[in-house]
């Protein structure tokens, strides 16, 4: 797979949007309906939340955003790479580039919620890889079964480049 760029984007583009569509389908048919947290387009919009897509060759093969919580704390959201593009390191790029903007905004730490079931073990296994380690629930997240918090103290790591 060719070398992809990772930038800002708009969450309402048509190639954007579609992606995201996925992504929200995807939560919904492996998820109770009350603990879906991803966000969606009009969610991705506030201007708390910067998003960002992973092209190549201007096809959108990955999403993510980073939401700023408050001075010290960000959460990755929305994180989605496209099926057919699983397996070549866009997630991974993905994180460390939501990473390295917390570090550039003087985060001291960036957590994340997804899924505590099979069906998330992929995501879980790449937050784990790259640091995080799983948290308490954060923000406004209640305790469920179905849910898996994870947390990055970034003074204290760097994303492991396996």
């Amino acid at each position: 797979m060719a070398e992809g760029t990772i930038s800002t984007d708009d969450p309402r583009r048509d190639d954007v949007r579609a992606l995201l569509e996925r992504h929200l389908t995807y939560a919904r048919a492996t998820t109770l309906p009350e603990d879906v947290h991803a966000l969606d387009v009009d969610a991705l919009l506030d201007p708390t939340v910067t998003f960002f897509s992973y092209r190549v060759e201007e096809e959108v093969l990955g999403v993510a955003a980073l939401k700023r919580l408050d001075d010290g704390h960000g959460e990755i959201k929305s994180m989605h790479t496209a099926e057919a593009a699983r397996g070549h390191g866009i997630g991974r790029a993905l994180v460390e580039h939501l990473l390295a903007v917390a570090r550039g905004r003087g985060y001291r730490r960036v957590s994340l919620e997804t899924g505590s079931g099979p069906a998330f073990a992929a995501a879980r296994s790449l937050y784990a890889r790259a640091g995080f380690a799983p948290c308490p629930p954060f923000a406004d997240y209640p305790m469920r079964p179905t849910s898996s918090c994870m947390t990055l103290l970034l003074d204290e790591a760097a994303p492991d480049r396996r």
